[in-house]
């Protein structure tokens, strides 16, 4: 089980911090080689990979750029001679504010990053996979990707987007052995949850309250779904959005 991925690739986006780290350090921890991207560095993650005798690259990469996400995906190909697993991770939570004062570069900048993207990410890997026969992508999406949330209005129309285009690339791709998943955390402890909960004037008591489960989760709760969903151990999952929240939606 820890080494199920060796001998494949894997890009994750937003990996210097939180659910993208936790992701990173996993699936190198069971053998994969990694592409660590992010738009900036951080060290933690390569040496976390790196001393416990994992093989890994960081790529910065600004994932609402175009061209850099296809060199981004370029450099991963060149570096280990192909490309298994993406999980797309990376995005932004943007400004708090009800929809009739929403401005237009945080609408620009929210939609630019978690959906352009999300389908950019997928536009450039998909096609190694289909020379290949195979491969299995995961695209993060949020509990605000399934119910509505006042106050961010854009990032939820963002990450309801994301689970769109994962189902739309999910039939288009089914029959050419790609799977194309969606996982959908909740109420996390990253540092995103905290900028949220410090903008909002919130408590994190406030937060927790709204978690059955009667706590955040941990960014290795959400690694471990995003792997799974790249495994063949879900080898017929195709096309879903994986709610990973401790019962937020099922109130």
């Amino acid at each position: 089980m820890e080494k199920q991925f060796q001998g494949k690739v894997a890009i994750v986006t937003g990996a210097s911090f939180g659910i993208g780290n936790a992701t990173a350090i996993m699936f190198a921890a069971r053998g994969a080689k990694v592409a660590v991207v992010d738009w900036k560095e951080d060290d933690a993650t390569i040496n976390a990979i790196k001393s416990a005798g994992g093989e890994a690259i960081f790529i910065k990469c600004d994932v609402s750029s175009d061209s850099e996400v296809q060199a981004m995906v370029a450099q991963t190909v060149s570096a280990f001679g192909r490309l298994d697993y993406a999980f797309n991770n990376a995005g932004i939570e943007g400004e708090s504010a009800p929809t009739h004062e929403v401005t237009q570069e945080n609408f620009d900048r929210v939609i630019g990053i978690n959906v352009k993207g999300v389908w950019q990410c997928m536009k450039h890997q998909i096609p190694h996979m289909l020379q290949q026969g195979k491969g299995a992508i995961v695209n993060c999406s949020s509990i605000a990707g399934v119910i509505g949330f006042p106050g961010i209005p854009i990032y939820t129309a963002s990450k309801h987007a994301v689970i769109g285009l994962t189902k739309a690339a999910a039939l288009e791709y089914a029959q050419s052995g790609i799977r194309v998943n969606a996982v959908c955390p909740g109420t996390i402890q990253t540092a995103m949850i905290d900028r949220f909960i410090e903008k909002n004037k919130l408590t994190k008591d406030a937060m927790v309250s709204g978690v059955p489960i009667g706590r955040f989760g941990e960014p290795g709760e959400i690694a471990e779904a995003a792997i799974w969903l790249c495994s063949d151990a879900s080898s017929f999952t195709n096309g879903h959005a994986l709610v990973v929240d401790g019962g937020w939606v099922a109130r």
